[in-house]
C-alpha cells in the first residue's frame, strides 16, 4: 500500500554526516554558553572546553565502536536494544526522545530571541514557526536536509573563522590572568558546562541507514565532527577570552558579538549575530531529524505504533515520525519559557550515553569493526563522568526524568498487553 514501505535510502556521504555533527554540536554552546562558562572557569575556560572535549571523547568511541557494528537506524536506541534488551532499548528510546525534543523546543526559543535582536518577532510565534518550517525541511527528503544543513553548517563556521580572523589581531595577553580566578572547581565546573555542548555527536548514530558504507563512515564522522568543533571551540573562546577579558565576557549574553562592538567592528558583528541563528537553526534541523529516526526504530521494532514507520511514496523520509516530532517541538515551544528544564533535557542525554558506553564493554568484541583504543579505560570513563554529571544536577531534575521514566513503563507494559490481546483475539 501506498506510504507503508519501510525501505530507506543511502543518500547521505562521509562529509554530510560530518556536517550533521557540526550542525548539532556548534550551536548555542559557543554563541551563548562560553560566557556562563567563562563566568566559572575564567579565562581556564581553555582548559575547560579541552577537558570537557576529552570527556566527551570516551563516549564518542562508544558510539563509533557500536556504529561500526550495529548500523541501524535509531542510534543509541539500537544499540542498547541489541545489547541488553528490548525493554532497556525502550526506555533508552523513551528517554532520549524526550530530552531531544525538549532540546529541539528550547532551542527554537532561543533562535526567535536571537532574531528578535535583529527584527522585532512574536518570540513564542516564531519559535513553533521554526519547528514547523524545519519539520516541513526534514520531510520533503533527506537529502533536501542534508543540503539545508550543509549551508548552515557552512555560514556559521565561516561567521567563526572571520570572527577570529579580525579579533586575534585584538588580543591583549593580559585578559588571561588569573588563569582560574575560581579555583580547580570554576574549572570543572566550565568543563561540565562545556561538555552538554558537545554532546550532539550522537544524532550522526541516528541516521546509519541512510548513510553511504556506514560501517566506516560512522564512527569515522562522528570523531571528525567532535574533533573539529573541539579545535573552533577553542580558537573562539582564546579569541573573545582575549578581546573582550573574562569579567566582561561571563557578564555578556551574546559574547562574540558584544566582543566585535568592543573592537568597533559592526559588520562582523552582525555577521556574527547571524552565525549564532544559523548555528542554532541547524541544531533545531538536525533535532528532528534524530528524533524522527529514533521513533521510527522503536515503531519497526513493534515497541511504539506501526503507522510511525512509513515511509513517503515520493520524498523516501519517515514522514509520520516527522511530523509527530516536529508538531510536538513547536507545541512545546510556543506553551511557554523552557529555560527551567534545559537541565532536564541535558540529565536525558547523559543518562543515555551511560547505557552507551555500558554496551560499549558489553558487546561481543569478536565481530568489532572499530576498535576502541585502550579498551576497556575510555568507556568505563565514559560511564563515570555521565554519571558524576548526572549526579551533580538538582534533586527536582532526578524527580522529573523518574515521572518521565515512569511514564514509559507504563506506556510499554499497556502497550503490549494490547497487543498480546489482539494476537489472542486472532
Amino acid at each position: 500500500m501506498q506510504g507503508k514501505h519501510t525501505k530507506l535510502v543511502r543518500t547521505i556521504t562521509l562529509f554530510d554526516a560530518v556536517s550533521i555533527g557540526l550542525g548539532a554540536i556548534i550551536g548555542a554552546g559557543i554563541f551563548v554558553i562560553l560566557g556562563i562558562a567563562t563566568s566559572l572557569a575564567g579565562p581556564g575556560v581553555l582548559l575547560s572546553v579541552v577537558i570537557g572535549g576529552i570527556i566527551a571523547i570516551f563516549t564518542a568511541l562508544s558510539f563509533s565502536e557500536l556504529g561500526s557494528l550495529i548500523p541501524k537506524e535509531g542510534g543509541v536506541y539500537e544499540y542498547v536494544f541489541e545489547v541488553f534488551s528490548p525493554s532497556v532499548g525502550f526506555l533508552t528510546g523513551w528517554v532520549w526522545t524526550f530530552g531531544q525534543i525538549v532540546v529541539g523546543a528550547t532551542v527554537s526559543i532561543g533562535l526567535a530571541t536571537y532574531l528578535s535582536l535583529l527584527i522585532p518577532v512574536p518570540i513564542k510565534i516564531v519559535a513553533a514557526g521554526a519547528c514547523l518550517l524545519f519539520m516541513i525541511i526534514n520531510l520533503i527528503s533527506v537529502k533536501q536536509s542534508v543540503v539545508v544543513n550543509n549551508i548552515l553548517v557552512a555560514f556559521k563556521v565561516l561567521a567563526l573563522l572571520l570572527f577570529v580572523g579580525i579579533g586575534i589581531t585584538h588580543i591583549q595577553l593580559s585578559n588571561f590572568s588569573p588563569l582560574l580566578p575560581n579555583g580547580f572547581s570554576g574549572l570543572i565546573s566550565g568543563a561540565a558546562l562545556i561538555f552538554f555542548a558537545y554532546l550532539g555527536f550522537g544524532r550522526v548514530a541516528a541516521i546509519s541507514e541512510e548513510m553511504e558504507k556506514p560501517e566506516k563512515n560512522i564512527p569515522l564522522s562522528i570523531m571528525l565532527a567532535l574533533g573539529i568543533s573541539i579545535v573552533i571551540y577553542l580558537i573562539v573562546s582564546f579569541t573573545a577570552v582575549g578581546i573582550m577579558g573574562y569579567s566582561k565576557l561571563s557578564a555578556s549574553g551574546s559574547p562574540l558579538a558584544d566582543a566585535m562592538g568592543i573592537i568597533g567592528n559592526e559588520p562582523v558583528k552582525f555577521i556574527v549575530s547571524l552565525g549564532a541563528i544559523f548555528a542554532i537553526a541547524s541544531v533545531l534541523l538536525t533535532a528532528i531529524l534524530g528524533v524522527s529516526r529514533i521513533s521510527f526504530s522503536m515503531a519497526r521494532n513493534k515497541q511504539i505504533p506501526d503507522f510511525i514507520t512509513r515511509i513517503h511514496p515520493r520524498f523516501g523520509t519517515p514522514y509520520i515520525s516527522i511530523i509527530i516530532t516536529g508538531l510536538l517541538m513547536a507545541v512545546l515551544a510556543y506553551i511557554g519559557d523552557l529555560k527551567w528544564v534545559a537541565s532536564v533535557a541535558s540529565f536525558s542525554i547523559i543518562s543515555t550515553h551511560v547505557l552507551v558506553n555500558g554496551a560499549a564493554i558489553a558487546v561481543n568484541k569478536k565481530k568489532l569493526k572499530f576498535k576502541i583504543p585502550f579498551y576497556p579505560i575510555p568507556p568505563l570513563l565514559g560511564i563515570i563522568s555521565c554519571a558524576a554529571l548526572a549526579l551533580s544536577l538538582l534533586p527536582e531534575v532526578w524527580i522529573i526524568e523518574l515521572v518521565v521514566l515512569l511514564a514509559g513503563i507504563v506506556f510499554y507494559f499497556a502497550y503490549n498487553s494490547r497487543k498480546h490481546r489482539k494476537k489472542e483475539r486472532v
